[in-house]
């Protein structure tokens, strides 16, 4: 069960960069590091000063090896301070990942409750992708190396003050161009992130469906259908990549354009007689250099986008996410299950789907929920176990909001078996003990003797230890049934909930059912069954009837039963054979 969330409104929003600690030194490390990398960067514009100033007019070789020598070794130590650098911002990269990664897959699991698609869902866990592969790019290096422009600048303006001002305007003129891109790229980006999402949703749910499509001769609708979405991705996708392309386009022209022109601002100035040969050699070089991150931003940009909306998508799921453990831990619930006047809505559409349900069961009952398909029995179920917020109302073990106890304490207390079953990709024993770290052999196996099952698995070859690979498939439905029941017994929880127990058991199964629901009463427990099938309700004390969303009847199994009118059994519609 899900714990309703408890708000805290003077709670401070927690961010991606915060989980990672003692970030903030390395931040200004890393600052301080692409400072000294970019004051070691201005080694070639000096190197050539040198050369065209004093080398070339002293003819000295000596001066010409010691120079040589002092670049390449500034030159090595730049490269080192280079690599660092890459290496610990990758290193931040996996230590977010490896912080993130759990908690974004926390709120992928529980989203799906809240009407988000699995594709929605698992987002969050691409979004740690996008940010450790962006951490591990040269888009961080860039943004390290702007703050650094000035000192380029100031290099160049000392050389002569009219490239400085070149150098500044074409500084200015590459960072509007920036300003432009994030503009016309923001809303396609945005358009783009959905189609892409839509795409693999429908990828998805035609892969999940994969038997009907191919049995029924609908494979080319569904290719169809998928080809109309991937367009409409890709043509989204062709619209930003043209944005980004054609502005990237633009901006290493004007870079080649304002290189030249600091060639020939400064060969103009050396004829007037105000800079030397070298100085237009090192300004030309230096200029290159004081633009490069710009370029480079520009050049990165759609991964600087995806990076900065998959941070913001993973700061709304730190926010959503509730740490705080409860002060007292409560006991196991013993004694009740009350239902107060609870209203649930569908999470996908916001239609109300049962409202105003009341009722309560003691230790030792078990209630079977019955009604016509549609009417809210399944919706009961999830709302009973928090699968499904509740709009209103309260569901209550022994008087307590299921809330007071941490989702792991209160796990072991709730029992459910959904309707539409399906088994993790993992062993049987894994499976029933409910991916326990250190399961107990004897628990699982009474969970799979109080479900009936026990003799089932130990026929398999490799009994309890068998994979079951996705969504349970190495198992027949009803075996699937059986060992989901085994998981819902595991631990012998208190409250147990089973949505149509037994709509893929056989005579066998159902008996095992009933003893197991007759089990759950014995040793103090409480059940609740949704049934379509009488059958279900042999072990139940108590029977609720849920029609159109209320709750129409509730009480004695027998008593409630009289007043129930079944329908008739349909007549046959087959066409009798003609007499040979």
């Amino acid at each position: 069960m899900i714990r309703k969330k408890i708000q805290k409104p003077y709670a401070p929003r927690r961010t991606p960069l915060q989980e990672i600690d003692g970030l903030r030194s390395i931040v200004i490390f890393i600052f301080l590091m692409s400072g000294v990398v970019n004051v070691l960067a201005l080694t070639g514009a000096f190197y050539m000063l040198q050369i065209y100033d004093r080398v070339l007019a002293s003819q000295s070789i000596p001066t010409l090896m010691a120079l040589s020598v002092l670049a390449i070794g500034l030159y090595t130590f730049q490269g080192l301070l280079d690599v660092s650098r890459s290496q610990i911002l990758v290193r931040i990269g996996a230590k977010i990942d490896q912080r993130l990664a759990p908690l974004a897959h926390k709120v992928a699991i529980d989203m799906p409750r809240f009407g988000f698609s699995t594709t929605e869902a698992t987002e969050r866990g691409r979004d740690v992708d996008t940010i450790r592969q962006f951490m591990g790019g040269q888009g961080p290096m860039a943004l390290f190396d702007l703050p650094w422009m000035p000192l380029y600048i100031a290099f160049i303006y000392y050389l002569h003050p009219w490239l400085g001002i070149l150098t500044l305007s074409g500084a200015l003129l590459l960072t509007i161009l920036t300003i432009i891109t994030e503009l016309l790229t923001r809303k396609h980006a945005g358009a783009m992130q959905q189609a892409a999402v839509a795409r693999a949703a429908m990828a998805e749910s035609h892969a999940r469906n994969s038997d009907v499509i191919r049995a029924m001769g609908i494979s080319g609708r569904a290719i169809a259908r998928f080809e109309k979405i991937n367009s409409e991705h890709l043509r989204l996708q062709t619209k930003t990549n043209d944005v980004g392309g054609t502005l990237g386009g633009i901006s290493k022209v004007l870079r080649m354009i304002l290189q030249s022109a600091v060639l020939g601002l400064g060969a103009y100035l050396t004829v007037a007689g105000e800079l030397t040969a070298g100085a237009i050699i090192a300004g030309s070089v230096a200029s290159a250099r004081a633009l490069a991150p710009i370029d480079l931003v520009i050049s990165q940009w759609k991964n600087v986008v995806a990076a900065r909306r998959s941070y913001g998508r993973l700061t709304e799921t730190l926010t959503a996410i509730d740490d705080a453990a409860p002060s007292v831990v409560l006991p196991a619930p013993t004694r009740n299950l009350k239902v107060e006047r609870i209203t649930i809505a569908a999470p996908s559409t916001g239609s109300v789907v049962l409202s105003d349900v009341s009722f309560t069961l003691k230790s030792g009952q078990a209630v079977g929920i019955i009604g016509p398909s549609g009417s809210g029995k399944s919706t009961l179920a999830r709302g009973l176990t928090g699968v499904w917020p509740l709009l209103r109302g309260d569901v209550r073990l022994d008087d307590a909001d299921p809330g007071q106890w941490a989702p792991d304490d209160l796990g072991r207390y709730v029992g459910y078996l959904p309707q539409e079953v399906e088994l993790l990709d993992a062993t049987i024993s894994e499976n029933i003990s409910r991916l326990a770290s250190q399961a107990d052999g004897q628990k699982i196996l009474a969970a799979a003797k109080a479900a009936g099952v026990h003799d089932m698995i130990v026929r398999l070859p490799q009994g309890y230890e068998t994979p079951l690979g996705p969504n349970g498939w190495a198992l027949s439905a009803g075996q699937r049934q059986r060992v989901a029941l085994a998981r819902a017994l595991y631990e012998e929880p208190f409250l147990v909930v089973l949505d149509e127990p037994n709509s893929n058991l056989d005579a066998e199964g159902e008996a095992a059912l009933a003893e197991a629901v007759l089990g759950v009463r014995e040793r103090g427990g409480i059940v609740v069954v949704i049934a379509h099938r009488p059958s279900a309700l042999t072990a139940v004390d108590t029977i609720g009837v849920v029609q159109g969303g209320k709750l129409a009847a509730f009480g004695p199994r027998d008593e409630i039963l009289k007043q129930q009118t079944l329908p008739p059994p349909a007549p046959s519609k087959a066409v009798p054979r003609p007499a040979a």
